[in-house]
């Protein structure tokens, strides 16, 4: 079962970024119709679903907040900061604007996002996560981290009071990793895990086209639901998914683009600003094979050739951290 859960989330994991990348580069039914936003949000509820999911796993199996921040800064903010710079020097932009990406706030109102830098405000709403749940478990230890559920449903029931459908701004969006941290903990608990396993293999493919609905405006109301309906499919694939969704998710090509997924992400956009991915319609779209090559060549490099050794070196830190505390 556990071989099966990490690449069901792999699987996910692919299919997120390849729903964000389709939603910014492809034209996906009439402009009109609004189906990108669509389709890249619900990209991104998965993501944050997946994050929430395991940073609470990680923690109920050990609540060292010090070696979890360290682990999580060398795993996100080495490649982030090399993209603040570079969009930073590319755009000439003011103290405040690199100050307030450096630091992980630029999502906050008022915002200072950078042009083709705008999607690192996920980046802003996760680092602001991994502190927070950090002090809740430096302050409550680990039985902090059962009061993750009521905090998803009070973000949900302010952005139902505020009318945020969908929104950058960490307080009415953050319910989207919360919901994924809640299903941590009901997968953690044996009498839900028994009910998961008797949950029909098609059960995630019904749930997915209500996510989709849930990530479109027009929708209304069921926006709000788009946390709980993410975490639902991804409870219901962890224990029992279709033998086809199984299968795919074990493909070398899906792992890869699992593994590569958050150098994907950062750079895609960046990249998507640059003579790659502008020009009039015809241009555009006849340079996307370029744009698509360019990404992915530059994100493996980073994966593999860069962020492989800041994870690795924040592992040794991290291990060198819990070995000092335990010798006190």
């Amino acid at each position: 079962m556990a071989d099966n859960r990490i690449r069901i989330l792999d699987g996910w994991r692919a299919v997120s970024i390849l729903l964000v990348l389709a939603g910014h580069w492809f034209p996906i039914g009439p402009k009109s119709w609004g189906l990108n936003g669509a389709v890249a949000a619900t990209g991104m509820v998965i993501f944050f679903n997946l994050s929430g999911f395991l940073i609470t796993r990680l923690l109920l199996a050990d609540d060292n907040v010090l070696s979890f921040l360290i682990r999580r800064i060398f795993r996100i903010v080495p490649l982030a900061y090399l993209a603040m710079i570079f969009l930073a020097v590319w755009h000439g932009g003011d103290v405040s604007t690199l100050f307030a990406n450096l630091l992980f706030f630029a999502n906050l109102p008022p915002q200072h996002l950078y042009s083709a830098g705008e999607h690192l405000w996920s980046l802003c709403v996760e680092m602001q996560f991994y502190f927070s749940i950090a002090l809740l478990v430096l302050l409550f230890g680990r039985k902090g981290l059962f009061a993750l559920p009521l905090i998803a449903l009070a973000v949900t029931l302010l952005r139902v009071h505020q009318g945020a459908l969908i929104s950058i701004v960490t307080w009415q969006r953050v319910d989207e990793i919360l919901a994924g941290a809640t299903l941590a903990l009901l997968v953690n608990a044996p009498f839900m895990s028994m009910r998961l396993e008797k949950l029909h293999p098609i059960t995630p493919l019904l749930i997915l086209p209500f996510l989709f609905a849930s990530a479109h405006p027009a929708s209304g109301p069921l926006n709000y639901c788009r946390p709980y309906l993410a975490a639902a499919m991804l409870g219901a694939s962890l224990f029992s998914a279709p033998q086809g969704m199984s299968h795919l998710f074990r493909l070398k090509a899906t792992v890869y683009v699992a593994q590569t997924s958050y150098a994907v992400y950062v750079i895609h956009a960046i990249l998507t600003g640059t003579w790659l991915g502008t020009g009039d319609k015809i241009a555009k779209y006849a340079k996307r094979p370029l744009l698509i090559l360019a990404t992915f060549t530059i994100a493996h490099i980073s994966t593999f050739w860069f962020e492989a050794g800041m994870i690795n070196l924040g592992r040794r830190l991290a291990a060198r951290w819990a070995r000092v505390r335990h010798s006190r």
